[in-house]
């Protein structure tokens, strides 16, 4: 079993990136080349900014090349409480942002050529007990009148449509999510920005940012620094660096992964005969689907810890036995990636854009980052260009995480919190 994401050990990984010392003098410097940095400076650099990437490590390595490999519209939460909390018509409007995502990553793998097996596939919620799906249905009524009629309600009697399983008791389909090769994107956004002109600097982590006018900064880094007219933060759950601002509000949980062997096509149409994405409705649950060369990659918060080599196994661990009992199809199975990564939860798991003392930023998207950080890049882009009705995000309010202030030392206390409501809801 190979401890590395699946995704980087299938992609020829980027090798455009940029050379010798920074210096001099840009139009944005982006930190960070996730999918939320590579997509906004592909399209400044389309519209003939002079752009550079500071990556602290590869590009689309963290949480951009770690992740399940979904894009899936819909909110993390239930739609009627984000009406009840923000208006129907806020909660629809940030609905329909979290459409327009998945068009952005399907507009820009068309535009830019990039192979990477994006496909239109659906994603179900199952309901993981039966009472979950009475829950489901009666926020289904809601978001299907107000914001999505292409979405679907199945029943517990036409699961097995879906999903190979009888831990499922039903469920929702969300019609417009989509899915692809997340190491073949990211490799092919980085290789758009440099084709576009724009400048990839890996391996320089930013050491000091200093604010000189307006949202003009100089930006330090181990290679030189650079004098930026504007800086997008686009860091996502970072440990180090100049961004306590950003820490104090963001909890990194780990979420780990493991991928089989690649399975007969009479075992793939037993277990996903659909090949939607799948999620499940328990707090720490499950999501999987199938990989383009027909292995079942299955995910989760099996653990409430970091993502490291150890906790990554353990974690393995933990998922291959709720695979089997998901699947016992899957019985003599072998499994052979685990990885784990990094989710950056806000506190209301709503991600967050806009500006702080001059630093322009998007972050937080709380496990529905593989879309939204493509099209919050390309929305962020637009807001430096002067259109600052383009951030769907705008007016947020974004208190700190009282007792946060960088590792979060409360996480073990939180996983048992979630556990007790599994098991109580």
């Amino acid at each position: 079993m190979k401890l590395l994401p699946y995704w980087q050990d299938t992609a020829t990984p980027f090798a455009g990136g940029a050379s010798g010392p920074l210096e001099g003098k840009v139009d944005v410097a982006i930190i960070g080349g996730g999918f939320t940095g590579l997509s906004a400076a592909l399209a400044l650099a389309k519209r003939g900014a002079s752009v550079v990437v500071l990556e602290a490590a590869r590009v689309a390595a963290a949480a951009s090349g770690r992740n399940g490999g979904h894009l899936n519209n819909g909110l993390a939460h239930d739609f009627p409480s984000v009406a009840a909390s923000l208006g129907m018509e806020r909660a629809r409007a940030l609905y329909h942002a979290f459409n327009d995502a998945v068009d952005s990553v399907e507009r820009i793998v068309t535009e830019e050529g990039i192979a990477c097996d994006f496909r239109r596939c659906g994603k179900i919620k199952l309901a993981a007990k039966p009472e979950h799906f009475g829950k489901l249905a009666a926020s289904f009524e809601v978001l299907h009148r107000e914001a999505d009629p292409e979405t679907a309600l199945i029943p517990r009697e036409r699961i097995r449509e879906e999903v190979g399983s009888d831990l499922y008791h039903g469920g929702v389909v969300y019609n417009r999510s989509a899915q692809m090769h997340m190491g073949r994107f990211g490799a092919g956004l980085a290789d758009a920005v440099a084709r576009h002109g724009g400048r990839i600097f890996e391996e320089t982590p930013v050491t000091g940012l200093t604010r000189l006018q307006g949202r003009r900064h100089r930006v330090a880094t181990p290679r030189g620094s650079i004098e930026a007219e504007q800086v997008l933060v686009a860091t996502g759950p970072s440990q180090n660096g100049p961004f306590g601002f950003f820490r104090r509000r963001i909890v990194a949980v780990g979420s780990f992964i493991i991928a089989t062997e690649p399975l007969p096509k009479a075992t793939l149409d037993a277990i996903m005969p659909t090949r939607r994405n799948a999620t499940t409705s328990r707090i720490i649950g499950h999501y999987f689907r199938i990989s383009p060369d027909d292995r079942l990659i299955f995910g989760g918060r099996a653990r409430f810890a970091m993502s490291n080599p150890t906790s990554d196994r353990k974690s393995g661990e933990i998922l291959d036995a709720n695979m089997r009992t998901a699947f016992p199809q899957l019985r003599d199975t072998r499994v052979e990636y685990c990885w784990g990564g990094l989710v950056d939860m806000t506190a209301d798991r709503l991600p967050r854009a806009g500006e702080h003392e001059g630093l322009l930023y998007a972050m937080g998207y709380s496990g529905h980052g593989a879309q939204m950080s493509v099209h919050m890049g390309q929305c962020m882009a637009a807001v430096m260009g002067g259109q600052d009705a383009a951030n769907p995000l705008h007016g947020l309010d974004w208190p700190w995480v009282p007792g946060h202030f960088g590792p979060a030392w409360f996480l073990p206390l939180v996983g048992a919190y979630f556990s007790l409501k599994d098991k109580m809801q």
